[in-house]
């Protein structure tokens, strides 16, 4: 695969979706999703190392330089899916692998649920499902969204001196990273401002969900993809989401087609240590091997 991606813009439905693309052209279709306030340079390191394949990393919905949702929209989750299929449609591909990272790993195995006939293999990083809500949680849940929605889109940008000092922000935040990695999501993921830089994605992604998936709906999701034999790959990191390999193994064990494998390294270990072994693992899988 080649080491210098390629800038496009993606066009459908009055969205603008912006990417970086990979590799071979007549390669295999895979598109990559990044996770929660990441954006596709998240993919710059494992990218190169996955040959034969043509890989559109794109920037989602709120996120790097892509649109922002309306006022009157919002963040939820399994609205991604219906992005994911537009942009496989501008791409002309029918069918296509998904590689997802976090909560991109959700918006997979949400679209391959859906959508079982569009979806060959899934390949995913630290992420699989949303934590699944109840039932009687729904109503004090939907008055935190329309709350924080509110708040969040009155809330005015992070301003930084320099790229250095929005490195440095980025480094401690949730989840450690390195300078290096930190510093790819930034340059995508800032914008220029009258006294340095901003922020490029839209501060409502903070706001809670109007409505979270039950244990019932997420198996239903599972199941779907299951009986379409859709085969999953999925890496979970040792040092990642506290206590999540744990939390996963009763559910995995219950869906043959997923295969786990536990990595050391911290959440984005994709862009860390752990490329090279996601990458030996996921390569000869996304090409059918």
């Amino acid at each position: 695969m080649t080491e210098s991606p390629r800038e496009i813009t993606l066009e459908f439905d009055h969205k603008t979706i912006a990417a970086r693309r990979w590799g071979d052209p007549d390669g295999v279709p895979v598109l990559a999703l990044h996770g929660w306030l990441d954006n596709c340079a998240s993919f710059d390191r494992l990218a190169p190392l996955l040959g034969g394949i043509d890989l559109v990393a794109i920037d989602m919905a709120g996120h790097g330089q892509s649109y922002h949702r309306s006022r009157d929209a919002n963040y939820n989750i399994w609205e991604e899916v219906e992005d994911v299929i537009g942009v496989s449609e501008a791409l002309g591909w029918r069918r296509f692998s998904l590689l997802g990272h976090s909560r991109g790993a959700v918006s997979s195995m949400l679209t391959a649920g859906t959508f079982p006939n569009r979806v060959e293999r899934l390949a995913l990083v630290d992420g699989l499902v949303p934590p699944p809500a109840r039932a009687e949680e729904a109503p004090e849940n939907l008055a935190r969204a329309i709350a924080q929605r509110a708040r969040y889109g009155a809330v005015r940008p992070r301003q930084f001196t320099s790229l250095a000092e929005a490195t440095e922000a980025r480094r401690n935040g949730m989840f450690k990273l390195s300078r290096e990695a930190a510093r790819a999501i930034v340059e995508r993921g800032t914008r220029a401002s009258a006294d340095g830089f901003t922020w490029s994605s839209d501060p409502r992604l903070k706001a809670t969900s109007t409505g979270k998936l039950t244990s019932d709906q997420v198996r239903a999701f599972l199941e779907s993809i299951q009986q379409a034999e859709i085969p999953v790959r999925l890496v979970l990191a040792m040092d990642g989401i506290e206590g999540m390999p744990e939390r996963m193994r009763p559910l995995l064990q219950q869906f043959p087609n997923i295969t786990v494998r536990e990595m050391h390294g911290g959440h984005h270990l994709h862009m860390e240590e752990g490329a090279e072994e996601i990458a030996e693992w996921f390569g000869p899988f996304l090409r059918g091997e």
